[in-house]
């Protein structure tokens, strides 16, 4: 007899709680292999395509494309051991008791040992842990959350049908008429205190307890129930506003609230989501965290310009410009390694970072991402081309994995492909400086005592104020700019 397995979205890594269905490439019926991609989702980090770790036939798919959902909501349900001809048209399996129900998964054996190994960050399919064990209400037949419209046993299920609760939801519910209706604060009354808690992301428990919330008391708006992050931060607003005068239910909102509502409705709204959400907290983390300062300095280029022509001329890989700036960066970093750091500010201390993972600012049609070039100093101006030119291709095609995106220690951002000469740079939280680099044009120069036009560059760093003063910048922003002008002090440090 088939199994009906259901396949959860799994941690991504990195922290990551949401994603944002882009492509489904299964349709429900379709015969699917142990590992076999089946959607197409784009988190904050990157697009990456899920497989599935289970082999079977498709019987339901759960979200639209554009639908975003937190991490551990069902995506779709696999009935295995059932060959296509026992799916019926509608994609439940012909036969099983329980293939039914959209979770249907529940008829999977404690012992079920089918795995396909690792493969996603944080996510592996080894040997599934043992299903815990619902707990049900004495004498109820059905598992929270999936009771009738017509529950009044005051468990979760009353709570998302509450107009259904009427005469008999006091006799049925410990003596209160209000079980499982949710108050104006989002609180359940009547859910089981010792009952599983249906909350899956790490952060809504950390806000739930940074608010003083108890998670058994609220209502999930979430898939069965699932409680959200926008649960908790309706409720933390509620509790809040707790002591101030209640309105009758039916009374109209006020009228200045209604114009403002109308004067924002009349504009564009764009969603802050995926990757241009990601940006938009970790850019206003560091302004908000990090005390930053800018210094800058132009520099004369023309002999860095001319190396990296002799450089090609001699045959082998091509060398790129940002490769050699990289390598400015990995021997300046040495020489101030302040810089290469981060601050723990529950331990009031700087961690000084021994491995130096470069972070590079790409723009993308997905926004701007900052792909990371592992132990960039121990690689030659070589290597970094390549690495450059691999993460530069993957960034536009949308396929970096959340790894590449993450770990950075000191970010190069080479803002003169735009244009424009100069910047102050907005550091990358939790790192501790940026160096943005200009636009490289033939200005007038004193080269030798004489006026002349070379090729300049405005080099700009931007520095967190707590790991080191201006006397540190300015000598790392010095030496880089003396390398650029004369390349050949960087064979002092190779």
């Amino acid at each position: 007899m088939a199994q009906v397995l259901e396949f959860k979205l799994p941690d991504l890594g990195e922290g990551l709680t949401e994603a944002e269905i882009v492509r489904w490439l299964v349709q429900v019926g379709d015969v699917v292999a142990v590992d076999q991609p089946v959607v197409e989702v784009e988190t904050a980090k990157a697009m990456v395509e899920v497989p599935c770790p289970y082999g079977g036939v498709v019987t339901a798919r759960y979200g639209e494309e554009g639908t975003e959902l937190p991490v551990g909501s069902p995506l779709l349900t696999v009935a295995v051991g059932a060959p296509a001809s026992e799916v019926s048209a509608s994609g439940v399996p012909a036969s099983g008791p329980r293939a039914s129900g959209p979770l249907a998964a529940d008829s999977v054996d404690e012992d079920e040992d089918e795995g396909s190994g690792n493969v996603l960050v944080g996510y592996g399919t080894q040997a599934p842990p043992a299903r815990r064990g619902r707990l049900r209400p004495p004498g109820a037949g059905a598992a929270p959350g999936r009771r009738s419209p017509g529950s009044s046993d005051g468990g979760p299920g009353s709570g998302r049908h509450g107009s259904a609760v009427g005469a008999g939801a006091g006799a049925g519910s410990a003596g209160s008429s209000r079980a499982g209706l949710p108050d104006r604060t989002g609180v359940v009354a009547g859910r089981r205190a010792d009952g599983p808690v249906p909350v899956i992301s790490p952060l809504v428990r950390r806000l739930a307890r940074e608010n003083g919330l108890d998670l058994r008391e609220l209502a999930g708006s979430g898939p069965d129930g699932l409680i959200t992050r926008v649960d908790v931060e309706q409720a933390a607003r509620a509790a809040a506003s707790a002591p101030a005068v209640v309105r009758p239910p039916q009374a109209a909102a006020p009228a200045p609230a209604q114009s403002t509502s109308a004067t924002h409705a009349r504009g564009t709204r764009i969603p802050l989501k995926g990757v241009r959400g990601a940006v938009a907290d970790k850019l206003s983390r560091s302004r908000r965290e990090i005390p930053d300062a800018t210094c800058w300095v132009d520099a004369d280029a023309t002999e860095l310009m001319h190396a990296r022509v002799r450089m090609n001329e001699a045959g082998g890989p091509k060398i790129s410009l940002l490769a050699l700036l990289a390598r400015i960066c990995t021997a300046a970093l040495a020489r101030f390694p302040e810089l290469n750091s981060t601050v723990d500010m529950e331990a009031r201390e700087v961690v000084r970072l021994d491995a130096v993972h470069l972070g590079f600012a790409a723009q993308t049609e997905r926004g701007l991402v900052v792909p990371v070039v592992k132990d960039a100093h121990t690689r030659g101006a070589e290597s970094l081309s390549a690495e450059f030119a691999r993460l530069t291709e993957a960034a536009r095609t949308g396929t970096l994995t959340p790894a590449e995106l993450t770990g950075g220690t000191f970010t190069l951002n080479n803002y003169g492909v735009f244009g424009v000469d100069g910047s102050t740079p907005i550091i990358n939280h939790p790192e501790a400086a940026m160096l943005g680099v200009g636009r490289i044009v033939p200005k007038p120069w004193v080269h030798e005592g004489e006026l002349a036009v070379r090729q300049v560059v405005q080099l700009s760093l931007t520095f967190d104020h707590r790991v080191c003063d201006g006397g540190t910048a300015g000598g790392f922003l010095r030496y880089v700019a003396d390398c650029v002008e004369q390349p050949a002090v960087l064979l002092r440090t190779l």
